[in-house]
């Protein structure tokens, strides 16, 4: 690395000093070879006059015309371009002296002159343009490229790569019959058949994919294909593009979702909660998860005493906890692994932290997951919230704030069913005398949260679509999670015990204007039968099992206001204590046995029963 270390410490100046002198030493070497080649016949007094003279013109001519200045890893068409015209202007030059000096006779000498300056002057510049360029990479880990498209913007990306140091290309791949088994820019091309044994054996990092002519669903379609390979995939737009005189100016910018759900953004009207959460001590369960990450970070900035960031994902919870560490210096913050149904290990944390407020956002919310793993789901969001909930009354926390979702109002899946159940535990330690105010928050679909269905279609739409839709007239309410986790705040403060509040969300969205509104103002176009040429298609795939056509917020239409407008408290009934005590006897039964049958048998006969409730005690509805 000598070698690499002495031409990395030159200035600039330096390298085009080195230039220079290079220039005007090739001038003696260009003349002996010139006198070899043809013979000529000359006078020792004129070819040493004439060998000076052409030096110093060499010496003026190169930092005159640039040539000096040219950049190793540059010196290709227009520096050989620039060489020419040195060897010319020197042959000329030289041919015009002799008639003064009269050292060689023909003019075959000085045209052999000429030619062997050119080459010589360009061979030189092309062996240390190579050797650099090997120092460079020696000892480098390159990443490996394969160019599907041997296209002019694919020639153009290897030509533009041939002296790069990191990265290294392998090869063309091209549907082309003609293209293949030739040679461009320096590297074969080969059919998309041989592409599979090109990635094991050639160890290719990375696929760029260069074909301007295609669309760019085309493209998305391709490069979802490809990432199978265990490659990157990249795709790269023509030159002419990059340079905004192709297409990529006519796509739409995508438009916020906030503005494709007709609302802004809430979030900027709630108050805020700072004083309900300054200098106290705060648990949040499932801190690693969507809800309870947003959580985290804004009780953060309410300047708690400490949070203690409780999950049972290894991974999550190294994510959120190195997030506030970096964020918060004077907050303790502490991360506790463990499951909310391990029942000492979480009475051991209250008491150890002094914990004060328990938002509980750990759950299984994955409808078609829970659906399949009913055991597991009921395990996790009923008895976890009756292992919180009742720890939290021991260790007499003065809050308690259970996150549900609307899924369980009159749920129909094994989801929503765990939800409302879980409701009820709280509701009936709510009823009774405690130093611990429990609450709860109820609300819909949160913008970017895990398994929601606004991912899932911006996924669909970046590799071509289609876009899946379970019903035509599916409709869901929304709110992002800064709204969801400032609800869930804003609730403690304005609990009294066993409230439910749910957040003024507006209309309903219909799944299906969103999903075509999402293509759009992606810019591409819907297909389906009034578009056949269209771009993306949306194929309805029929409800799931236990999914609802529309959500709802409300069991019954008994709503109270609080101290702010877009904020409901809303009043239901529940079951009795005995009758909470019951159930969840019943559901750790199936649990312990791992009867699924008994299990949803069980979560039906409460769940009914809890619906009969509502009828009976519930007020007449509101028009």
């Amino acid at each position: 690395m000598v070698s690499l270390d002495f031409a990395t410490r030159l200035s600039r100046q330096q390298k085009r000093l080195i230039f220079l002198a290079i220039d005007m030493a090739t001038i003696p070497f260009a003349i002996v070879a010139a006198l070899l080649v043809t013979g000529a016949e000359y006078s020792q007094p004129g070819i040493t006059a004439l060998s000076f003279a052409l030096m110093a013109a060499a010496g003026l001519l190169s930092h005159q015309i640039g040539l000096n200045r040219i950049k190793l890893n540059s010196y290709e068409i227009q520096g050989i371009v620039r060489t020419a015209k040195f060897a010319g202007a020197l042959g000329a030059l030289a041919f015009a002296s002799n008639l003064l000096l009269a050292s060689v006779e023909g003019w075959q000498f000085y045209a052999a002159f000429t030619m062997v300056l050119m080459l010589a002057t360009v061979a030189i510049r092309m062996i240390l343009r190579e050797i650099l360029i090997r120092l460079y990479r020696r000892g480098n880990d390159r990443t490996r490229i394969l160019v599907y498209g041997a296209s002019q913007t694919g020639e153009q990306l290897a030509m533009a790569l041939q002296s790069d140091e990191s990265l290294q290309l392998v090869a063309f791949i091209d549907e082309n019959p003609t293209l293949q088994s030739l040679m461009i820019a320096g590297l074969p091309v080969y059919a998309p058949m041989k592409l599979a044994d090109l990635v094991e054996k050639e160890r290719i990092d990375r696929i760029v994919l260069t074909l301007p002519s295609a669309s760019q669903i085309e493209q998305a379609r391709l490069a979802y294909k490809l990432r199978g390979l265990g490659c990157e995939v990249h795709s790269l737009p023509s030159f002419a593009t990059l340079l905004g005189q192709g297409a990529l100016g006519s796509k739409a910018t995508p438009v916020a979702i906030h503005d494709l759900l007709g609302r802004g953004h809430l979030s900027d009207e709630l108050p805020t909660v700072a004083d309900s959460y300054s200098g106290k001590r705060v648990l949040i369960t499932g801190a690693g998860g969507s809800i309870g990450s947003e959580l985290c970070r804004q009780i953060s900035g309410c300047s708690p005493k400490s949070i203690v960031l409780f999950d049972h994902s290894e991974l999550a919870l190294y994510n959120v906890h190195k997030e506030l560490a970096e964020l918060t210096d004077d907050i303790e913050v502490i991360p506790v692994l463990g499951s909310v149904t391990d029942k000492a290990v979480v009475e051991s944390v209250l008491l150890k932290h002094g914990i004060e407020t328990v938002l509980h956002a750990a759950a299984y919310k994955h409808l078609p997951l829970v659906e399949d793993n009913a055991i597991a789901g009921l395990f996790n969001n009923v008895v976890g919230t009756k292992v919180v909930a009742d720890a939290a009354r021991k260790a007499r926390v003065e809050r308690f704030i259970l996150i549900s979702t609307d899924k369980a109002v009159r749920p129909k899946n094994v989801m929503g069913a765990s939800k409302r159940l879980a409701e009820l535990v709280v509701q009936d330690l709510a009823s009774r005398p405690s130093d611990t105010r429990f609450s709860m928050v109820r609300f819909g679909n949160v913008l970017g949260s895990s398994g929601s269905v606004i991912p899932l279609f911006e996924e669909q739409i970046a590799r071509g679509g289609p876009i899946t839709l379970t019903h035509n007239e599916v409709t869901r309410y929304f709110m992002t999670i800064s709204e969801a986790a400032r609800l869930v705040l804003l609730a403690g403060s304005y609990s009294r015990g066993g409230d439910v509040f749910v957040l003024d969300m507006g209309e309903p969205v219909p799944i299906a204007k969103l999903a075509r509104q999402m293509i759009e103002a992606s810019g591409y176009s819907v297909r389906d039968e009034a578009n056949p040429g269209g771009d993306i298609a949306i194929e309805v795939t029929g409800l799931r099992q236990g999914e609802k056509l529309h959500e709802e917020l409300l069991i019954s239409s008994d709503m109270l206001t609080t101290p702010h407008p877009k904020i409901l408290r809303v009043q239901e009934s529940s079951l009795s204590e005995i009758e909470v005590a019951n159930a969840v006897r019943d559901i750790r039964l199936a649990i312990e046995g791992y009867d699924d049958t008994l299990a949803r048998s069980v979560v039906r006969q409460w769940i009914d029963k809890d619906a009969k409730r509502a009828e009976t005690d519930g007020a007449p509805a509101i028009s």
